[in-house]
């Protein structure tokens, strides 16, 4: 009878490693790496039952969530700019402050704001704000003019229209 303790320690920790490990197979997507942007919605799937839902992506969905035209324009007009964030799916481009060697006491720094995934003109919306340095050395917050923030539109609009030229013909 010394052996019936061991025995039935040893079909416990056997029990517990085989559910374990049935666990952590359940985990493994078996297709490769999977990224935030690639889980699919829908819940979770324990052992092949249940939520997860498996859909084709559409063949003419876009790679990134605006238009195209729009976002390489607005990086290539915004270039001589320090980048300081930059994200495609939700189409904002922020610049980090840049100041103009001919004008060092003022600097600048621009939002851009995609909105569509058409080239529209009511797609984008850009926001430059302006800074001022003070007798002290200090930077202090002043109004840019408006006519910048048009210009900026305009000229990002003008490239995307050419992007969209040079790609169809």
């Amino acid at each position: 009878m010394p052996f019936v303790r061991g025995d039935l320690m040893r079909g416990v920790m056997t029990g517990a490693l085989v559910l374990s490990l049935t666990a952590l197979a359940a985990c493994s997507s078996g297709g490769g790496s999977r990224t935030f942007q690639s889980q699919e919605p829908g819940g979770i799937s324990v052992f092949g039952l249940g939520g997860g839902k498996k859909s084709a992506p559409a063949a003419g969905q876009p790679a990134i969530g605006v238009n195209g035209y729009l976002w390489r324009a607005t990086l290539d007009t915004l270039s001589f700019m320090p980048l300081a964030s930059a994200d495609p799916y939700g189409g904002v481009v922020i610049t980090d402050w840049y100041v103009n060697p001919e004008k060092p006491d003022e600097r600048f720094k621009c939002t851009v704001y995609i909105l569509d995934s058409r080239l529209r003109a009511d797609g984008l919306n850009v926001a430059v704000f302006k800074q001022v340095k003070d007798a002290a050395g200090n930077w202090t917050d002043a109004p840019s003019a408006g006519q910048t923030e048009t210009d900026l539109e305009n000229a990002i609009l003008t490239k995307a229209r050419q992007l969209r030229l040079s790609n169809i013909g």
